[in-house]
């Protein structure tokens, strides 16, 4: 799930979700997946066909043309859920095809989430990716396995099946299984987190990656996200991780902010200090 940095994507990605919103109101759990993994079958197909990508995210032919050609070749594929959203992606101007590609991959995760906040469990998908992605990244061998584009899809999702099968949400199961399906030159738990961040986004929150010595405890976490709203004004969830490396205090990093409050960090700082 790359960043659209371009602004014409970012505005092309803003108006393609509210058609998603649109599709997904009224429709059933079993609708959404249905209509994300449909989404997630168009980028799939953009993203091998590099002449059918080119001709769709074209910014210099009329919108029409190209609406006209993804209704041609999609109509009779597509549910009538899924095909007025892939309709206005291709109408939208991208900055590059890779980008149209990549904002129908965010279409269907964010359906996903969708159905997720629907079902009041929000929340605990965005918990479980969070998780998830740090126990596979500890695990060097898995990631590898899991992270492989060339690896045997059957045999990922096996592996995804027995390690988390009937142990988490069934959307962040099927978010785990797309995503290594088509990690697309990715490590798998980065794409996870960037999952998760995107789950905290979807809840208009923030994400503060902390790191601490030793576990907190409730109203340590309560007492430090009532600091942090305070000093950012806007919700933060907080995402925890114990690591013995920070010996005490707290390392905190919120997008590309760090607030050092561990003794390494106080050390390092010193000896910057001196060494000045």
């Amino acid at each position: 799930m790359s960043t659209l940095v371009n602004a014409a994507s970012r505005e092309a990605l803003a108006a393609t979700e509210l058609q998603l919103l649109q599709a997904t109101d009224g429709a059933q759990a079993a609708e959404i997946t249905g209509l994300a993994d449909e989404l997630f079958g168009v980028a799939a197909l953009l993203g091998r066909e590099s002449t059918l990508r080119r001709a769709l995210a074209d910014a210099s032919t009329d919108p029409r043309s190209r609406e006209d050609l993804a209704r041609g070749l999609l109509a009779d594929k597509l549910g009538a859920r899924a095909l007025p959203v892939v309709v206005e992606a291709v109408r939208a101007r991208w900055s590059s095809p890779k980008d149209l590609v990549d904002g129908l991959e965010r279409l269907g995760r964010t359906a996903l989430l969708v159905q997720a906040e629907r079902a009041g469990r929000l929340d605990a998908v965005e918990d479980e990716l969070f998780r998830l992605g740090r126990i596979i990244g500890s695990q060097v061998d898995l990631e590898r396995l899991l992270s492989d584009p060339t690896g045997d899809e059957a045999g990922k999702y096996a592996v995804v099946d027995q390690l988390i099968e009937g142990k988490v949400e069934p959307v962040t199961l099927d978010l785990v299984r797309q995503l290594v399906a088509r990690p697309r030159g990715r490590r798998v738990s980065e794409g996870l987190e960037e999952l998760a961040e995107l789950s905290a986004k979807r809840r208009e929150r923030s994400v503060a990656h902390v790191r601490s010595a030793i576990p907190l405890s409730d109203e340590q976490q309560q007492r430090l996200s009532r600091t942090l709203q305070r000093i950012y004004s806007r919700p933060i969830a907080l995402h925890l991780e114990v690591d013995s490396a920070v010996e005490g205090g707290l390392l905190i990093r919120i997008g590309d902010e760090v607030i050092d409050g561990s003794i390494t960090g106080r050390l390092q700082s010193l000896r910057r200090d001196l060494a000045d």
